[in-house]
């Protein structure tokens, strides 16, 4: 008898368990895929924070799922074709992993365009999207557009003064705007996603990245890199952008209510939020970095403007490049330094 009423509750169990799966396959449920750990700042303090805001607002009628490091499958460069073939309903990615698919959204990389404001440039990038950015995007619905803090000079042995020190360097950079900055600086740029780094770097396949400082805890850089450089005032040499994308046809399939919840979570208050976030995850990078007795060197004014003055054929370069594709790269260049300054100033 006892046994006849174990196998009965178990049966009712099950069905409830059944019941409530089935409820919950009511709502509406997303996969993130992107290429960082899951204990990265990027999870924790952006995609986490930015998945449950969505969720909230949605009244819990949605659920994001995080697929961190590519446990979906695939590599880095992949993850736009996963969510425009709708392997997976959201990626996460930077846009330099796949060069040249993403043409005018380059502008907010290149180096004295970005200086070394996230939140500014964040606001840049939301004001320019629908007016001229939004043709880089086909196949999917952008949430959001960000950038990192920018590309600091991470070095495994070698001090980095002037543009001559770069002269043979082989180096790491995801994008071909990095790239561009490589060449002018007389270096050999290197590509390769990040989770790579560490291990090129042990081994001596590269000298050096263009790197955020905040990538230092998730990559334990700081094992093997003993220099950490940026020019004055924080300025970097150009950055890379990222974005938060879903499957176009998943979002058409959405009632305007869940829309909507998306489209909240992601307005220019989290843009400004997030590059507060970035900013603090690079401070917290080169602190780790130093605590490991590492030397953090920031450059003086002279000494930047030589930078500038190596650099600013990148940005001709650009404009040349992107002319060949009918895109009128001197307008968006005028256009990001203009609002770069006018939200960095707030």
């Amino acid at each position: 008898m006892k046994i006849r009423h174990l196998a009965a509750a178990l049966a009712a169990s099950t069905g409830l368990l059944w019941a409530s799966g089935a409820a919950w396959a009511q709502d509406y449920t997303f996969k993130l895929h992107h290429f960082l750990g899951a204990n990265s700042p990027t999870q924790t303090e952006t995609l986490e924070p930015w998945a449950r805001a969505v969720e909230e607002r949605s009244g819990g009628r949605v659920r994001i799922e995080i697929y961190p490091a590519m446990t979906l499958g695939g590599r880095p460069p992949e993850l736009i074709n996963q969510v425009r073939d709708g392997v997976v309903d959201l990626v996460w990615t930077a846009n330099g992993y796949t060069p040249g698919l993403f043409p005018r959204t380059e502008v907010i990389e290149l180096p004295f365009v970005y200086l070394n404001d996230p939140g500014a440039a964040n606001l840049a990038l939301h004001e320019m999207f629908e007016t001229d950015l939004k043709p880089d995007f086909p196949g999917v619905e952008v949430m959001f557009l960000h950038v990192h803090a920018g590309h600091a000079i991470v070095m495994r042995d070698a001090g980095i003064r002037s543009p001559a020190d770069f002269a043979g360097r082989k180096m790491r950079i995801p994008t071909r705007t990095g790239a561009w900055v490589l060449e002018a600086l007389g270096a050999v740029p290197v590509a390769m996603p990040v989770p790579d780094l560490p291990q090129a770097m042990s081994k001596g396949v590269v000298e050096g990245a263009l790197i955020p400082f905040e990538i230092v805890p998730a990559l334990k850089l700081q094992e093997q890199a003993g220099q950490y450089v940026e020019l004055a005032d924080r300025t970097r040499l150009g950055t890379l952008s990222f974005q938060m994308s879903m499957n176009k046809a998943r979002w058409n399939s959405l009632p305007p209510e869940i829309q909507q919840a998306f489209r909240d979570a992601s307005g220019p208050e989290w843009l400004a939020e997030l590059g507060r976030i970035w900013r603090g995850t690079e401070d917290a990078g080169i602190a780790m970095a130093e605590a490991a007795g590492r030397t953090h060197v920031t450059l003086g004014d002279e000494e930047t403007a030589a930078f500038r003055a190596a650099l600013e054929p990148v940005v001709d370069r650009w404009i040349a490049d992107v002319a060949a594709r009918g895109i009128d790269g001197a307008t968006l260049v005028e256009r990001a330094r203009d609002l770069i300054a006018k939200h960095g100033a707030r």
